[in-house]
C-alpha cells in the first residue's frame, strides 16, 4: 500500500469514528418517554404521583421538578433517591382543581442538561 492509500485509509477510518461517536453523544440527551400525570392529562386530586421516565439515565441529584400552580406560585418538589435510574419521581399534595406545570429540568449521563413542561387538570374530586 502506498503512503497516499494510507494516508487516505487513516483519513476515512477518523471520520466514520469520528460519525459513529457524535451520533452516540446526540442520542444520550435526555427524552422524556412518558409522564404521569400524561401530557394534557387530567388526574384527580389533591394528592397526585409524579413519575417521568427517560431514554437515559438521569443524576437525580442535579435534575429539578417544579410544580407551577394556578395562581401561577411555583413550589419545588423533591425527586425521590430511590427512583430508577432513568426516572425522576415526586409526590404533589394539596392539589385544588385547576390549570397545573410541571418544570423539568434533567441532568443526562452525557452532561447535558434537557428542559421541559408538563401541562396538566386537576379534576374536582
Amino acid at each position: 500500500m502506498r503512503s497516499g492509500q494510507r494516508i487516505l485509509l487513516a483519513v476515512c477510518l477518523f471520520a466514520a469514528v469520528a460519525l459513529l461517536l457524535s451520533s452516540r453523544s446526540a442520542t444520550a440527551h435526555a427524552v422524556l418517554l412518558n409522564s404521569t400525570p400524561a401530557i394534557n392529562g387530567t388526574v384527580a386530586g389533591p394528592d397526585i404521583p409524579i413519575k417521568l421516565r427517560f431514554n437515559v439515565r438521569i443524576d437525580a441529584e442535579r435534575s429539578r421538578l417544579t410544580l407551577v400552580k394556578p395562581d401561577a406560585s411555583v413550589q419545588s418538589l423533591a425527586i425521590a433517591k430511590d427512583s430508577p435510574a432513568d426516572t425522576l419521581d415526586s409526590h404533589a399534595q394539596g392539589l385544588h382543581p385547576g390549570e397545573y406545570r410541571i418544570r423539568w429540568q434533567a441532568l443526562a449521563s452525557d452532561g447535558h442538561i434537557t428542559r421541559g413542561e408538563i401541562l396538566f387538570q386537576v379534576k374536582p374530586s
